[in-house]
């Protein structure tokens, strides 16, 4: 650290571990409400901060970046996902930007298995019924859903997230199968077998998880056409970016019985949602929590905080994407 303390913008309300350790390294300015920041209001703080740690609730458009003061040098974000920054346009104002990868890949791998399970044995239904006190009856037939045990998991994006997801659907026997732009290595890849081209793997997925990032080439990845490969009755699952999927295709695959049922954490409009999926008690939704455990929201705020320690030592930010 320089003997003048840098500033310090925290744009959204973070955990209390790390606003505490931000606060005795930094001169931090802090957000009295816990809201999106507008374009206006990140304008405004980059002529008076040397660092921002802003959430994906922050857009960094170009619009944006080209307004920048000259004061900011890095923004370190406090997310893996960087598709709200436009990376080219900061890097030619030299601005630095860093994520934090790794250390939320355990608890969205929770969420994914949760919304498998969720979506498999009809979770949503039947916490109505039993909420709803309208448990009355029981049959045979009374909310027989889908077994996962054993099933064909398909993974879109084998990165961390989905390394992670893999081992924890090998206790359920599940055969793991992947696409990815590159296969693994064999220490890494194990017993799962590697789809060199997406639509490979649809046809061998029974249960189909994404966990790829947003980017031009993967926007509405999944869509009518990629859906219909699917296994009939097959089970799409999404903790990633609501961006990969075309709502509308979902809708019409759930209705048509292509698919059996969905599990979603996150969403093309957020926060919000789709109101047209209220009615499909087929699909399992979370409000995009993937990665909020309290472990991990001081692991991502530490990790944030660590980019700009090594920063402003004048040295390489471990997680340095511009």
């Amino acid at each position: 650290m320089t003997d003048q303390r840098p500033v310090l913008w925290i744009t959204r309300q973070l955990s209390a571990n790390t606003v505490a350790r931000a606060v005795r390294d930094y001169d931090t300015v802090l957000e009295p409400q816990d809201i999106p920041a507008s374009a206006e209001r990140i304008i405004e703080m980059s002529n008076v901060v040397d660092a921002i740690l802003p959430c994906h609730s922050e857009i960094f458009s170009s619009d944006v970046v080209n307004r920048l003061g000259s004061r900011l040098k890095i923004i370190a974000n406090h997310s893996v996902g960087v598709d709200h920054c436009d990376l080219d346009a900061l890097a030619k104002r030299g601005i630095v930007v860093t994520n934090t990868p790794d250390v939320l890949s355990d608890a969205t791998a929770e969420i994914a298995i949760l919304l498998m399970l969720g979506a498999a044995r009809r979770a949503i239904e039947g916490d109505a019924i039993v909420r709803q006190q309208q448990w009355d009856s029981w049959s045979p037939s009374f909310m027989v859903g889908h077994q996962v045990t054993g099933k064909r998991l398909g993974i879109v994006g084998m990165g961390r997230v989905g390394q992670v997801v893999a081992k924890r659907a090998a206790g359920f026997d599940m055969q793991v199968h992947y696409h990815n732009r590159k296969r693994l290595n064999p220490e890494l890849e194990g017993r799962a077998v590697f789809h060199e081209n997406l639509d490979s793997l649809l046809e061998n997925s029974d249960v189909l998880s994404l966990h790829c990032p947003a980017t031009p080439q993967t926007s509405k990845l999944m869509n009518h056409r990629t859906l219909s490969m699917l296994p009939k009755n097959a089970i799409l699952v999404n903790c990633a970016r609501g961006a990969l999927v075309d709502e509308d295709a979902l809708i019409t695959a759930l209705d048509s019985g292509q698919l059996a049922a969905a599990g979603l954490d996150c969403f093309e409009v957020e926060p919000g949602g789709n109101p047209n999926f209220s009615a499909h008690q087929n699909i399992f939704m979370l409000p995009h929590i993937g990665s909020a455990t309290f472990e991990t929201r001081d692991a991502m705020g530490f990790r944030a905080l660590d980019n700009l320690d090594a920063f402003f030592k004048g040295e390489k930010p471990k997680d340095k994407l511009v």
